[in-house]
């Protein structure tokens, strides 16, 4: 079972409409570069299957993904634990520097906000998962072991 906000299973289903939406788009691609005659050479042939390839992979896993989803804003969540869906304020023990952090299911690769985007996945997230409010987490990163403590919960 995969856990995501409704937020991100919105996000995940217009994406989902987005490349079956273009499927006859790149079908039609693959029609013309096929009337130019000579396969083994024909770059365009190629790319749109490459693209047609990589749309239907990705139409595979998000289907996949979207009916294992259950949302997380409809479950009943004890107060002060932090959940997929929450934004936390953490301090680093060690440098003692704040950032907000948002735990999510997946990345939505939106850099403009305030908060840190943390997938459940990482081992940030995983040491976030369930973890409350004046707790200190240790989390293994890439570049070592940290930890942070938790001060809000936003």
């Amino acid at each position: 079972m995969d856990f995501v906000t409704q937020e991100e299973k919105d996000r995940l289903e217009a994406k989902l409409k987005e490349l079956t939406d273009r499927r006859p788009e790149v079908i039609a691609r693959i029609a013309e570069a096929r009337a130019h005659g000579d396969l083994k050479e024909n770059a365009e042939y190629h790319a749109a299957r490459d693209d047609q390839g990589m749309d239907e992979a990705e139409i595979r896993r998000l289907t996949e993904r979207l009916k294992t989803a259950q949302v997380t804003d409809d479950m009943d969540v004890p107060e002060g634990m932090v959940f997929l869906g929450a934004t936390v304020k953490l301090r680093d023990t060690g440098s003692g520097d704040e950032d907000l952090y948002k735990l999510v299911g997946e990345a939505s690769g939106n850099f403009d906000s305030d908060e840190i985007e943390v997938t459940v996945s990482s081992p940030l997230g995983d040491a976030l998962l369930k973890s409350r409010v004046g707790e200190t987490i240790k989390a293994d990163l890439p570049r070592g072991t940290k930890h942070f403590e938790i001060l809000e919960l936003l």
